[in-house]
């Protein structure tokens, strides 16, 4: 583990973020500068999910098909909450490129008053009712205890993840994102090693299997939670930024959750679409959903390090916006596609050149191998795309234009995601490739709709 922690941070906070970009404004030395923290970060919750998926596959193939099930359903009942949350980082951003520093803070209060009470009571109803919501999707009955265990134990770290969610949200928003790095990666390593200790029953600890891995994932969300508040409470914080407690404001909450619900919606719609998607491929036994299941872990490797590249935009397009400088913003959205671009056509490539391998991080087992090593050459195409997608999505996030997208993924999630996954998969029996293949021609689409949105102009019109 790291001995620098977060707390030591506050020079980038207080002297780097307002520092004159270097280069070009918007340019591709800019976006990679405030990238790879993200990305670093992104690495380091990336391997979190592989060595989870590791640790389980090797209890078994149902054991890992359960806890990758039970992962998404959880998220699904966090995202609203957690995607609206982010919103706060439109706010700061806007806020800190205009030079109104002192508004910067309160923003983060008004988030969590917004999100955190709902998501604590909506997340323990939906743990209480996880195994009704199982007998009517009908995945295969062997996932269905080991699953329940995952999100119930999951499900107790819930406020901590989503107190860290709004405080990354407002350090972005400043240009730091080197406090959240630092912050992920080490409850990421903590989450490693309490999974080694609970799931095996390691220096005197139960062995607790499934149940452990979650348990482990929630006491590493607390201890995030903890430092981020830390950071976020520091002194040189409250007087620049005003950070200090306080009661969230009711118009400015309901001003946050005009623009931050939209992209509660476009989470929540993502992973409500994703998780039944899934259920296609759980009923067709614990094999394929344990492929399935490493499957998604690879493409994290991708999407997750792309995400980097979208905070970078979603941070220069709103504070470009605030300084009134068009033309940055607009920058600074091709210079993030291209930098995203190029990094998922290289992740594409080690999918087409060595998937055997990759595949055997997780599993033996030779049925699943059977089942994933031909997934990850559509993986290959399906990350390409979906890159231009969550770039494209993260600017408009950073200018406020978050209603259109929410409208426009509502539309192809229902009509073409789940239709052609059953389609692919299920009506003409292509399996677990058929329904990845009908995955991606709905992200080719979506992803296509949001860069034209952006390349378009019409957030050039909209004020939040």
């Amino acid at each position: 583990m790291s001995t620098q922690t977060p707390a030591g941070t506050g020079t980038q906070i207080d002297e780097g973020v307002r520092a004159p970009a270097r280069g070009v404004p918007g340019g591709v030395r800019e976006v990679a500068r405030l990238a790879y923290p993200v990305v670093l970060q992104n690495v380091s919750v990336t391997t979190l999910h592989m060595v989870d998926a590791a640790f389980l596959g090797r209890l078994g193939p149902t054991e890992m098909g359960a806890a990758g099930y039970g992962g998404l359903w959880i998220w699904t009942a966090l995202c609203f909450y957690l995607g609206t949350g982010t919103g706060v980082q439109t706010f700061v951003s806007q806020a800190h490129g205009a030079g109104r520093e002192r508004e910067c803070g309160p923003w983060a209060w008004h988030a969590l008053g917004a999100v955190l009470p709902l998501l604590v009571v909506s997340t323990a109803l939906f743990a209480w009712g996880f195994p009704l919501l199982l007998s009517l999707l009908s995945p295969a009955q062997e996932l269905q205890g080991f699953a329940t265990e995952y999100v119930r134990a999951r499900a107790l770290g819930c406020a901590g993840v989503g107190t860290t969610m709004v405080m990354g949200a407002f350090f972005r928003g400043l240009g730091d994102m080197r406090t959240p790095l630092l912050v992920t990666m080490t409850a990421a390593v903590l989450n490693a090693f309490l999974d080694w200790v609970l799931i095996f029953g390691h220096l005197g600890a139960p062995a607790l299997g499934v149940q452990g891995a979650g348990l482990a994932t929630a006491i590493a969300e607390w201890v995030g939670a903890a430092l981020m508040l830390a950071c976020f409470l520091r002194p040189r914080l409250r007087r620049t930024y005003a950070t200090s407690p306080r009661w969230p404001e009711r118009a400015e909450v309901r001003r946050f959750v005009r623009t931050g619900a939209p992209i509660g919606g476009m989470w929540f719609l993502d992973m409500i679409t994703f998780s039944l998607f899934t259920t296609l491929i759980a009923r067709m036994g614990a094999t394929p959903m344990a492929a399935g299941q490493a499957f998604v872990v690879l493409l994290h490797v991708s999407f997750m390090q792309v995400i980097g590249f979208q905070i970078a935009a979603m941070t220069l397009v709103g504070r470009y916006i605030g300084a009134e400088d068009l033309a940055a913003a607009d920058r600074s959205f091709r210079s993030a596609l291209a930098l995203g671009v190029a990094y998922a056509a290289a992740v594409g490539l080690v999918f087409l050149l060595v998937p055997g391998p990759l595949m055997r991080i997780f599993t033996a087992d030779a049925e699943v191998l059977a089942l994933g090593v031909p997934l990850l050459a559509v993986g290959a195409l399906f990350q390409l795309c979906d890159a231009v997608g969550i770039i494209a999505s993260g600017a408009l996030r950073g200018a406020g234009d978050t209603r259109w997208p929410f409208l426009v993924q509502t539309g192809l999630a229902w009509g073409l995601f789940l239709p052609l996954g059953w389609l692919g998969g299920v009506a003409l029996g292509g399996g677990l490739v058929g329904a990845w293949l009908g995955a991606t021609v709905y992200v080719l689409a979506l992803s296509a709709a949001m860069a034209l949105r952006f390349r378009g102009g019409a957030w050039h019109e909209v004020k939040i």
